[in-house]
């Protein structure tokens, strides 16, 4: 399936945050990309474009298809609660995501990676399949044959403050995570305005 893969600190430098993480390429130009840098003077932003915005910023922070993302709306919006909350708890329970939040990847890409190339294990069963949602009491861990994968084992030794989110659970020795409860708000570390994501597909 489509993914963007295009250059990573470019798109961060449109929505004005590193969205893929620790960047330095982004801390030296936090501006807008394009050819006349920050020199030019732009226009104030519309309601609609702040939105839009927010939006494609989820998108891609998540790293979410157009239509995946506008599903996940959907069935937000029909579930009880606040609407652009449940739709971040949803986004969070990916098994990508929560493959990254547990440490086993450095990146939401990389973590894909590891799912799509069958190294990961959910209630035991091996999955290939990254939007899989999770629910509270799922078990995530790496594939026996896979535990000595270094990169795996990399991410797992240097990335312990990753897994520091009340809703997750880690032990180290057995290379598995259980997802405690679908995370609170507060919880959730991502800058993204949902209200304003809310307002856009509420039109």
């Amino acid at each position: 399936m489509a993914r963007y893969t295009g250059p990573k600190t470019k798109k961060a430098r449109a929505f004005g945050e590193a969205i893929y993480g620790p960047d330095k390429s982004f801390d030296r130009k936090k501006y807008a990309p394009g050819m006349h840098g920050n020199s030019r003077r732009r226009k104030q932003k519309s309601d609609y474009a702040l939105q839009l915005m927010e939006k494609q910023k989820a998108k891609y922070t998540y790293g979410v298809l157009e239509r995946q993302f506008r599903n996940l709306f959907d069935k937000a919006s029909r579930k009880g609660g606040v609407t652009g909350e449940v739709l971040l708890q949803f986004l969070e329970s990916r098994l990508d995501n929560t493959v990254y939040r547990l440490g086993i990847a450095p990146t939401r890409r990389a973590a894909r990676q590891l799912v799509s190339h069958k190294h990961i294990l959910v209630n035991g069963v091996l999955t290939n399949i990254p939007s899989m949602q999770l629910r509270p009491g799922d078990v995530v861990a790496v594939r026996g044959k896979s535990q000595g994968n270094a990169n795996v084992l990399e991410s797992i030794n240097s990335k312990s403050d990753v897994r520091n989110f009340g809703w997750l659970e880690w032990n180290k020795d057995r290379f598995e995570g259980k997802m405690l409860a679908y995370p609170e708000r507060e919880a959730i570390p991502e800058k993204i305005n949902e209200q304003l994501i809310v307002e856009l597909y509420s039109k």
